[in-house]
């Protein structure tokens, strides 16, 4: 093993030094190299290959579940044990969360609110049956930027977004109005978000009335209630904006090619049996 770890970085570290390091002798590991390599090593080789082609492919951010699942689609024999093992050995690290955030739900003192019609039931029979939304920071060196989002619980699309320099009704205004006009739905859409001023609006609740959806609301200081949602913010965060971007336009391009081009159609989801949302949405109506 530690002849293997010798040759993958040789490029990077003299011999000599590996050798101190690891406690092995020179001669021993220049005999290791002539030696002709195993079936099982020639395999790993050959595995690991494919391996730093999916990492690169997947945008450095699967750990080895997904790229066990990315390479099984692709017809590679493999176990998650095995390409954990072999990513370990290489370095294959994913990215994670850049962690510093503001205050984000901020409710309005008399606000008219709702009950929590969801209950942390973030499960879903049929397209447009339950989505949720929330709004989250995207820092740039000009200053914050924020998200909206609404994420449809059956197959975690998101169907609705919408950035803007303010944190105002008119944000997730823009993002209700897209996700409509993706979307067809019926009165027994159950819309689900926090309590913060901007959903809580007689402008944002009147656009809900239009639809006749059923109207859902966390409870106060409870994050758990809107999970799900949650959950897509910390991935964007640690695949997409984990460190500041330079400027706004810059986090702009960038969040409408992670969402629509990446999230949507190729990453794949756990939750979704390692399908992508698009793929899960196709199954389901075919």
């Amino acid at each position: 093993m530690k002849y293997a770890f010798m040759a993958t970085y040789e490029h990077e570290f003299s011999v000599k030094r590996m050798c101190h390091v690891l406690g092995v002798k020179r001669s021993g590991y220049y005999a290791w190299k002539k030696r002709p390599l195993s079936a099982r090593a020639r395999a790993n080789a050959k595995l690991l290959e494919e391996i730093r082609k999916a990492f690169e492919v997947c945008r450095k951010v699967y750990g080895s579940p997904r790229i066990t699942h990315y390479l099984k689609r692709k017809g590679i024999a493999c176990g998650r044990h095995r390409v954990a093992r072999l990513m370990r050995q290489d370095d294959k690290v994913a990215r994670r969360a850049y962690k510093r955030r503001p205050q984000t739900t901020k409710q309005r003192p008399g606000a008219r609110t709702a009950p929590n019609l969801l209950d942390q039931d973030f499960s879903a029979s049929k397209p447009n049956e339950k989505w949720v939304g929330d709004i989250t920071y995207i820092e740039t060196r000009e200053g914050w930027l924020y998200l909206a989002t609404i994420e449809d619980l059956f197959s975690r699309r998101i169907v609705g977004w919408a950035m803007s320099d303010r944190m105002d009704e008119s944000l997730v205004e823009r993002a209700w109005e897209m996700a409509l006009g993706n979307r067809e739905v019926t009165p027994d859409l159950l819309h689900h978000t926090d309590r913060g001023s901007q959903y809580t609006s007689e402008a944002y609740q009147s656009l809900l009335a239009s639809v006749e959806c059923q109207v859902s609301m966390s409870r106060t200081g409870n994050c758990y209630d809107n999970a799900a949602i949650e959950s897509f913010h910390a991935t964007l965060k640690g695949e997409c904006a984990f460190e500041p971007f330079q400027t706004k336009a810059e986090a702009r391009t960038t969040l409408f090619e992670f969402i629509e081009v990446w999230y949507n159609r190729q990453r794949l989801h756990s939750t979704l049996g390692y399908q992508t949302p698009h793929e899960f949405e196709q199954s389901f109506r075919h």
